[in-house]
């Protein structure tokens, strides 16, 4: 499956130059694979003149693994757009880390009104490992993370975000409340169950791909975009058109496009067909 650079233009009746997709609850299914439907349509594209770029919140150390079994070997954007990845060259190209001190005051800051949080912060780098602070309930079992980790020891080293967990809040509430007390000093997203993020300030999917773009010559202008989670939403905003999956969060469905099927019922190549086959 790959992620190439576009040809000299689309084909007719193929209106897009470039097609990214999310990762997880996107292009793979629920049992982490891609339909033989969905890779030969994103070939068709691809052979149609556009570029696929996988646009993922998975940091590097979490994906790397994924596009290697897919054989993808374009552009990755990782870590919620902190991380641009050459997955053919297995090389990082670009890293934006997390300001330590910031961070810091952002979790003092919601700990003063939401009660102790569990905390687990991911390092950055090719091989950055995900510690888990005290408490903090692992992600998934597939996911590798180092348990028990010192609270000290999850500020050692440069980070590209920090996971937080409350024991009584559910995602989209702690989430709320994040970015409402701390949205001056750090960027909140929700990008899945049990995952709520602290990311650089101003840092969003659509900045990692509009960088990964450019690097193809590529513009928002021409792009089409999927996804199922709240941290897609810069992406749709910054793109020409937005497809979310059927079963996306409601904060997705309320901004997109339209809506396709699901991750398992083949939806990027529903609409991908659609596509080429034109007017």
């Amino acid at each position: 499956m790959s992620g190439t650079a576009p040809g000299p233009g689309a084909a007719p009746g193929f209106p897009f130059r470039l097609v990214a997709t999310d990762l997880d609850g996107t292009l793979l299914r629920s049992d982490d694979t891609v339909s033989v439907r969905t890779r030969d349509a994103l070939a068709a594209a691809t052979a149609a003149g556009a570029a696929h770029i996988v646009v993922t919140g998975r940091a590097v150390p979490w994906t790397r693994h994924i596009l290697d079994e897919l054989g993808y070997d374009g552009l990755a954007v990782c870590g919620q757009g902190a991380q641009v990845y050459h997955a053919g060259e297995h090389r990082l190209l670009t890293s934006v880390t997390l300001d330590r001190q910031q961070a810091r005051l952002a979790l003092e800051k919601i700990e003063t009104e939401t009660g102790p949080l569990a905390v687990a912060a991911s390092r950055d780098g090719l091989d950055g490992e995900v510690l888990l602070g005290p408490g903090y309930r692992p992600i998934g079992e597939e996911l590798p993370a180092i348990a028990g980790a010192d609270p000290d020891e999850l500020w050692a080293e440069p980070l590209n975000k920090l996971y937080i967990q409350h024991p009584e809040l559910d995602d989209d509430t702690l989430a709320d409340a994040a970015r409402r007390i701390a949205g001056d000093l750090v960027s909140v997203v929700m990008a899945g169950e049990g995952i709520v993020e602290l990311l650089p300030l101003g840092l969003s999917k659509a900045r990692g791909l509009s960088i990964a773009a450019r690097r193809l010559g590529l513009s928002a202008t021409a792009t089409i975009a999927f996804g199922d989670m709240p941290n897609d939403i810069p992406m749709f905003a910054w793109s020409a058109h937005g497809v979310a999956m059927a079963g996306a969060h409601p904060e997705l469905l309320a901004v997109a496009d339209e809506v396709t099927a699901s991750n398992d019922e083949d939806g990027i190549a529903v609409v991908l067909e659609r596509l080429l086959a034109g007017p």
